[in-house]
């Protein structure tokens, strides 16, 4: 009997690849439970270690850690080393949700805790369910994905709101622009919608911004109209 995992219909493969799909959202959950909720930075994988984006991440990790917070970052190169690094080097926790990629991304040294992932959907749950802020720095693709994905689960009232912090005024002033006279222009989206992002360069004002609001984290999640996804 030929068994449904090595099968090439993909109808006998999907029973399995629901099972897959459970497991990493029971280790995710169990893995986490003992930490508590802390800070996600997102950024460039593509950061060099000399760059402005670099060190500014390694103090903000640093700086977060300090006050007793949780730093968490997709747990590879760039921003999110630099992020867990600083966080690690303070002696903070320091926590690396990994992602298994066709070109590998090997986790970075800096973690206290790591967790991999299969499933990018996955990731991104556990990254929103255990967050109290997300810290955006300049990157790709995949930071914007993150970016835009948390606005539209707040905007809809699918997760509770949160700071959503970009960091670095002249990386992000385009899309801003953009977003104010192209969106917000035809209604898209609001003005409210914008007022969700707050946008900073000094180093105290990210954290700040980022630990501005963690109490609402702890509040109950079925009252009020924020419901988690």
């Amino acid at each position: 009997m030929v068994h449904p995992s090595n099968s090439s219909n993909p109808l006998l493969e999907q029973p399995w690849r629901i099972l897959r799909i459970m497991s990493e959202f029971v280790e995710g959950f169990d893995e986490l439970a003992g930490i508590a909720p802390g800070v996600c930075i997102f950024g460039s994988s593509r950061a060099k270690r000399n760059s402005p984006e670099y060190r500014l991440a390694r103090r903000v990790g640093a700086m977060i850690a300090k006050r007793g917070v949780t730093v968490i970052t997709g747990g590879g190169p760039g921003i999110m080393e630099a992020a867990n690094r600083g966080a690690f080097e303070a002696g903070g926790v320091s926590v690396g949700l990994n992602i298994d990629l066709p070109a590998e991304q090997k986790p970075n040294p800096y973690l206290t805790k790591m967790l991999n992932f299969r499933y990018f959907f996955v990731r991104k749950y556990m990254f929103l369910y255990h967050s109290l802020a997300y810290v955006i720095f300049p990157g790709g693709f995949g930071t914007l994905d993150e970016l835009f994905e948390s606005l539209t689960l707040i905007q809809t009232n699918r997760n509770p709101h949160f700071p959503v912090v970009l960091a670095g005024k002249e990386y992000w002033k385009d899309i801003l622009a953009w977003l104010r006279q192209e969106v917000a222009r035809r209604n898209y989206i609001s003005q409210g919608d914008l007022d969700l992002l707050i946008i900073c360069d000094d180093l105290n004002e990210i954290v700040e911004a980022a630990l501005a609001a963690p109490a609402a984290r702890k509040e109950p999640r079925e009252k009020g109209k924020q419901k988690r996804l």
